[in-house]
């Protein structure tokens, strides 16, 4: 994979970012990545976030386009629609990427060269590696909920990820072609769980490399009670289909 010839999709899902998006797309077009593009996915936001992206789109067509999509039915889907939009674009590289600036996008070139020199599948921005952080205004009931979700996951599935609810990856295109992202299931954060379950059980390599995890600084939690049962049950119901 030369580093020259190869493309990078960073798939961005919104709802409601139109203050985030802006400043996100500056962060990623101040890397200087070759080859790195940002696909937004809006869920047709009533903010307008839609027609921001549109306009960063239009100032700059070679580092921004956009997926709008008519319906808000959750996070995986549109992460299904925009990994496959990119795969279909012929991506060497697929990068999950919150709009909301929790996700440092200066570890982006780590994650992308961790990817490239070694026989990593993916690459996980993770907060419970040695040198990773979460926020520090994280209330500690949202600490003691991500620790307790990360002992549960990898109990159940045997994992073996620190950081295994992570929503920013880096993904070489094989890995995603061979673990069918279309066919998942599961939605909000379950998702992210059975897309590492997925990878682990076809024999590609889970790397984790540190990130400070920032708490949103504009904008609402998606962080529902539904999206808190899915993701308990989930687990579950990956080792009841497998067995």
């Amino acid at each position: 994979m030369g580093e020259s010839s190869s493309k990078i999709i960073v798939v961005v899902p919104t709802y409601n970012e139109r203050d985030n998006l802006p400043v996100l797309a500056g962060l990623l077009s101040d890397l200087q990545l070759p080859g790195l593009r940002m696909l937004v996915v809006d869920d047709n936001s009533p903010d307008g976030t839609g027609d921001v992206a549109d306009e960063l789109a239009a100032k700059a067509p070679d580092q921004v386009a956009v997926l709008h999509r008519t319906e808000k039915d959750g996070l995986g889907r549109a992460y299904i629609a925009g990994i496959g939009r990119a795969l279909a674009e012929d991506a060497d590289i697929v990068i999950q990427m919150d709009a909301d600036l929790s996700h440092p996008s200066s570890v982006l070139p780590i994650m992308v060269e961790t990817l490239r020199t070694t026989d990593a599948g993916v690459v996980i921005g993770s907060r419970y590696v040695e040198g990773g952080s979460a926020a520090a205004e994280w209330a500690w009931h949202r600490r003691l909920l991500s620790a307790f979700a990360n002992v549960y996951v990898n109990t159940i599935l045997r994992l073996h990820v620190k950081d295994a609810t992570a929503g920013f990856k880096a993904w070489k295109a094989d890995t995603l072609r061979a673990i069918d992202v279309a066919s998942i299931q599961s939605n909000g954060y379950s998702f992210q769980v059975e897309m590492n379950y997925r990878t682990v059980r076809r024999g590609f390599r889970i790397a984790e490399v540190p990130i400070r995890f920032e708490e949103r600084t504009i904008g609402a939690s998606k962080m529902t009670l539904q999206v808190q049962i899915e993701s308990a049950l989930m687990p579950w119901k990956l080792l009841f289909k497998r067995s």
